[in-house]
């Protein structure tokens, strides 16, 4: 069985790690990227340079291409992965699976934090109190409004990953002061005010309670909202001292209800953060997250029991080794001579 990873994040070598001990004699992993360094092509069986000019509707005729002639099985889609489901059945005339966290309705939503954020149902997970602004004026409503219940605010981007834009607002510091300090993901709300009459029009920014306690990242296994297997990382509030597994009941709910809700499936990962008022969502990924070998340290192979789902196999439960403690080390290593 060839499976083909198409350019995605460096942390797909977890993915590839765990997926060897699927059945290395059966399992090929092809992947491709737009860079001859990409540290993937590392633990990949076979990996291919991508071109580096293609987007849309090109790079999906590029994509059903490359699957015919490397006689793909299995395509375990990163870049593109909204417009390939959307365009599966060129990829089945080929004779190759699509693997996908969701459908195309579902990977744009969950792109828009601002329109998930007001969809999801409140009876399926909780978030925090937040306004969506596009305008100075209403920026500074949203403060006022939310600051009459939450002590500290903060504002991230509609559309983000890996919490670019985040920031807390700082009522108290200037920007001096804060770069002096070494101070990080805050800004001086004046400062930024004072920018906004610069462009008092912009796209979508979230304001929102700022949720200063413990955060979990979970990531997931999931067969079409079947839940397989979740494992609750657990963050230390201070750096270098590790994630442990953990188990927390209302984290473990709202991940069940999330799945079935949204009909997840494959490898993904859900985030959560406690505040005042309890664990609240801060997004899902519909992707392997950063920490994912962490988690299958915890016992569970989530790559193999997605793998198998995929396949139509018995999964069986695995067995999670809840309290561990676990960290990353980096590893030096050579790319090519």
């Amino acid at each position: 069985m060839r499976i083909w990873f198409n350019k995605t994040f460096s942390t797909i070598q977890a993915v590839f790690n765990n997926l060897r001990q699927y059945s290395t004699d059966e399992v090929v992993l092809v992947c491709t990227h737009t860079h001859e360094n990409a540290s993937a092509f590392l633990s990949a069986d076979e990996h291919y340079l991508e071109p580096v000019d293609l987007t849309g509707d090109d790079y999906i005729h590029w994509c059903v291409e490359f699957c015919r002639t490397q006689h793909i099985d299995v395509f375990w889609v990163g870049k593109e992965a909204a417009l390939v489901i959307k365009h599966h059945d060129l990829f089945a005339a080929v004779g190759t699976q699509v693997l996908s966290v969701a459908d195309y309705d579902i990977l744009m939503l969950l792109h828009d934090k601002a329109r998930f954020y007001t969809e999801v149902p409140a009876d399926v997970a909780q978030v925090m109190d937040f306004v969506v602004v596009n305008h100075r004026d209403e920026f500074d409503a949203a403060v006022e409004q939310l600051s009459v219940t939450h002590q500290k605010l903060c504002v991230k981007p509609a559309v983000s990953v890996f919490g670019l834009g985040f920031r807390i607002l700082d009522t108290g510091r200037d920007s001096i002061t804060q770069l002096l300090k070494g101070v990080e993901y805050q800004i001086p709300l004046q400062e930024l005010r004072q920018g906004m009459r610069n462009t008092p029009q912009f796209d979508a920014l979230l304001v929102m309670e700022h949720l200063n306690g413990y955060e979990w990242s979970v990531d997931c296994a999931g067969r079409y909202g079947e839940l397989l297997c979740a494992v609750q990382r657990k963050k230390s509030l201070f750096a270098g001292h590790g994630q442990s597994i953990d188990n927390h009941p209302d984290i473990q709910g709202m991940v069940e209800r999330l799945t079935a809700h949204y009909r997840l499936n494959g490898i993904f990962n859900i985030q959560f953060k406690e505040g005042v008022h309890g664990v609240r969502l801060l997004e899902i990924n519909p992707r392997p997250s950063g920490g994912f070998g962490m988690a299958c340290l915890s016992g569970a192979n989530l790559a193999v029991m997605a793998l198998q789902a995929f396949r139509g196999e018995t999964v069986d439960p695995a067995v999670i080794h809840y309290h561990r403690r676990v960290t990353e080390i980096g590893t030096p290593v050579i790319l090519h001579d």
